[in-house]
Parts: C-alpha cells; sequence; structure tokens
C-alpha cells in the first residue's frame, strides 16, 4: 500500500490528502500554521467548473454536500467598468458558463476560509501542525525521508510538495524551476455588506463581479460574497492591482491604513463611490501581495517527490484560476496514485503521467495570467480606446458578448480527456 506525505495544508494539499483517503491511500500532511485556525484569510474565491469537478472527485459525499451548502450565492455577471461607473459590458453567467445540470460543472462563489473548514474536516488524524519543512532526503531504494524544522522525521512512499509558491520542495527537487516577479502587486481589501454599506454602495457594485478599467498602469477587482443562507458575514472583495513602481519597495510591509493612502492618491479621479469604497474598508483587511509567476521548467524525469498547485505553477489571481488549477492537481494526482496503488500503473509512470499533463495545463493556466494581468495593466491610449469601443459594442449586442467572451472562461475549464473518462466510470 502507497504511503503518502504531503508538505503544506492549502487547499490544493487538502484536497489531494481527501481523495487519497477516499481511495484508501495512507496520507499524512505536515503543515507549518501551528493550529488549525492559524490562517484568517477569508476571502471570496471564484471556483470554476474544473476546480468543481476536481473537488467531487476528490471529496467523500458528506464533503462535497457541505461544500454546496456553504457556497455563495451565485450570479450577477462580470461587469466591465469605467472609473466613472458607467458600465461598459455586462457579461451574462450564461455567457461565462452555461448552465449545466450536474452540480460539478458548475461554478460557484466560495469563501475561502469556509472552503478549507470543508477540506480539513475528518482529517484531524492526518494534519500535523507545526511542522516547518526543511528538506528531504532519498534512500537507496528511492524512498523520501522529510526533515523538518524541529528536529522530525517521516518517511513515504511519495512526498508531496504543496507548499505555496516559495516551495522549500520545489527548491529541492526542481532547483531550475523558478519563480519571477509578475511586475506587480496586489491590495486586498474587504467591505462588509450590510445594511449600511448597501445604503450607498452603487447597485452594480453590490452584485456579480466587476473589473473597473481605468486606461492607466492600475486597476480595481471587485467580486460580491453573500452566502445562500445569511448569518451576517456577507462581503465585498476588492483587489487593487497595480504597477510594482506605483507602490513603495516591499508593499508586504506596510499596514492597512497606509496601504489605503496609496490606493487613495491613485484614484482622486474615480467616482467618489469608489474612492468611498475604498475608505470604508476597515484597516484590518487590507493587505498587499506582491506578484509572482513561476518560469515554465524544461520537463524532469519522474521520482518519488513531485509537487502541486503554486509550488510548481505560481501564478498572479488574474483570471482567478490559480485555486482551481491547484484542485485540478489534487484530483489528477489522486488519479494517478490510486492506479498506482491498484497495480494497474507502476509508480513512477503514474507519478510522470502526472507531471506531463499537469505541466501542459498548469502552464497553459500561468500564461493566461500573465496575458490578463497585463490587459488589465494596460495604459497605451490607443489599445485602451479600442477595447473600450470593442466592450461598448459588445454591451449592445449579445452575439459580440458570446464571440468576445465565451471561451474566454469555459476553454480554460473544459474537462480534459482523463476527466471526462472519470466521469464514465460509476463510482
Amino acid at each position: 500500500m502507497t504511503d503518502v506525505l504531503i508538505v503544506g495544508g492549502g487547499i490544493g494539499g487538502l484536497a489531494l490528502a481527501q481523495g487519497l483517503r477516499k481511495h484508501g491511500i495512507t496520507v499524512a500532511v505536515y503543515e507549518r500554521d501551528r493550529r488549525r485556525d492559524d490562517r484568517v484569510d477569508r476571502y471570496r474565491l471564484a471556483i470554476n467548473p474544473a476546480g468543481s469537478r476536481s473537488l467531487r472527485a476528490c471529496l467523500p459525499d458528506p464533503h462535497w454536500q457541505a461544500f454546496t451548502d456553504t457556497v455563495g450565492r451565485p450570479g450577477g455577471g462580470f461587469g466591465f467598468l469605467g472609473t466613472d461607473l458607467r458600465t461598459l459590458v455586462l457579461v451574462e453567467d450564461s455567457v461565462m458558463y452555461p448552465d449545466d445540470p450536474d452540480p460539478a460543472e458548475r461554478a460557484y462563489p466560495v469563501d475561502r476560509h469556509t472552503l478549507r473548514g470543508v477540506l480539513l474536516d475528518g482529517l484531524d488524524d492526518v494534519v500535523h501542525y507545526d511542522k516547518a519543512f526543511e528538506r528531504y532526503e532519498l534512500a537507496a531504494d528511492g524512498r523520501p525521508t522529510a526533515r523538518f524544522a524541529d528536529g522530525t522525521a517521516a518517511t513515504c512512499d511519495v512526498l508531496v510538495g504543496a507548499d505555496g509558491i516559495n516551495s522549500r520542495v520545489r527548491a529541492q527537487y526542481l532547483p531550475t524551476a523558478t519563480a519571477r516577479d509578475a511586475g506587480a502587486v496586489g491590495v486586498g481589501l474587504k467591505l462588509p455588506l450590510n445594511d449600511d454599506t448597501r445604503a450607498w454602495l452603487p447597485a452594480r457594485l453590490a452584485e456579480g463581479m466587476n473589473l473597473i478599467v481605468t486606461g492607466a498602469p492600475y486597476f480595481l477587482f471587485t467580486s460580491v460574497f453573500e452566502r445562500q443562507k445569511p448569518v451576517g458575514d456577507d462581503y465585498l472583495l476588492c483587489a487593487f492591482v497595480a504597477r510594482n513602481d506605483l507602490f513603495p519597495s516591499r508593499p508586504e510591509r506596510l499596514d492597512g491604513p497606509q496601504l489605503k493612502a496609496y490606493v487613495a492618491g491613485l484614484i482622486t479621479h474615480w467616482h467618489p463611490a469608489l474612492r468611498q469604497l475604498i475608505d470604508r474598508c476597515p484597516p484590518g483587511d487590507v493587505s498587499a501581495f506582491p506578484f509572482q509567476a513561476s518560469d515554465r521548467p524544461a520537463p524532469w524525469a519522474p521520482s518519488r517527490v513531485t509537487v502541486l498547485g503554486d509550488a510548481v505553477h505560481g501564478m498572479p489571481p488574474a483570471g482567478g484560476n490559480g485555486a482551481n488549477t491547484a484542485l485540478r492537481d489534487a484530483a489528477l494526482l489522486t488519479r494517478q496514485l490510486s492506479l498506482a496503488d491498484g497495480g494497474h500503473l507502476p509508480l513512477l509512470d503514474a507519478i510522470g503521467g502526472y507531471e506531463a499533463e499537469m505541466r501542459e495545463y498548469g502552464f497553459h493556466s500561468v500564461d493566461l495570467a500573465m496575458r490578463t494581468l497585463r490587459q488589465g495593466l494596460m495604459s497605451n491610449p490607443v489599445a485602451v480606446g479600442l477595447t473600450r469601443g470593442w466592450f461598448s459594442l459588445c454591451g449592445i449586442a449579445s452575439p459580440l458578448r458570446r464571440m468576445t467572451f465565451g471561451a474566454s472562461w469555459a476553454t480554460i475549464s473544459a474537462p480534459r480527456q482523463w476527466e471526462r473518462a472519470g466521469a464514465s466510470r460509476p463510482g
């Protein structure tokens, strides 16, 4: 029986743990956080059909039900707005993701903290906290032993690095696979959605997702998270993204009031409601994230060590595909390791198959995220004018909206061959 050790208890690592346990494979997760509730990242995620499909494949039935019970209220579309809040084009949900009768083929707004709670459920005996990974060693037979900062160690059949874009597993395993500065910084903010804020918040900002198109090297993205059954913690997620040189070095060291002041200084000419939006966000819910993107590595020979998610194909959040791609990794690696555990594939062939497929769709997602980021930061007056004009035409003509935007969301989340094969198998 295969024994798998996962370094990192983020969304991808926990989904893999759930999937492996569902298939009867022994698994342990080693997480550097000291306690389960150390992470307080209460931000909205957009789970696309690829992410939903992957969660359905990895989660036991009760957990899948818990996921669908806790997702946010869908709908609202995607609006492209000017800094005066005029709507250039509103892309309907049916254009982004045509309705599908299968819940595992739909898109959902989710709260990251809530999703992580669903993924942690039932893994109390699997997740080991306060375990900062330092390095691994390989025995003569190739079996890895992970060593941790507290002096402990654990040996396994397969070691999986799911420890983020600054992955220590990847740094040792694939030292030439580096991450680069993506040239931008994101400032995350949250505005509580309650009767007071809804009284002044423009109606369009209080639903769906929106991108404020600026014609400058910065933009604002907003998205609503409303629970299906209100419990008083609905919010509007805001992400202000700007070119690096518009912020001081090490912006992640700035506190909430300082970050809000920098953003406010860049948007003095925006609609008053947008300026008020930034001003009203609680400083404690404001933080900065320098964006990075992984360089595409040359193919490597498979071993008993592998990586998933941001540890191998980290990307800026532009386009919202990072979590979905990590979940797809988890579903694929679960599939491959279960085939090896059942004697249907040699272990290294199973891992090699995962890595070849993961490199293809993973770095396609990186390329798409970088392209989306560059488009958002575009400040060439001619290009911006053409884009605005085309968006306005799309706003008038439904066929143009479908032609322009239909493939943008659908292509990245369309089922791959192995996912279609998995869906056709009973159970």
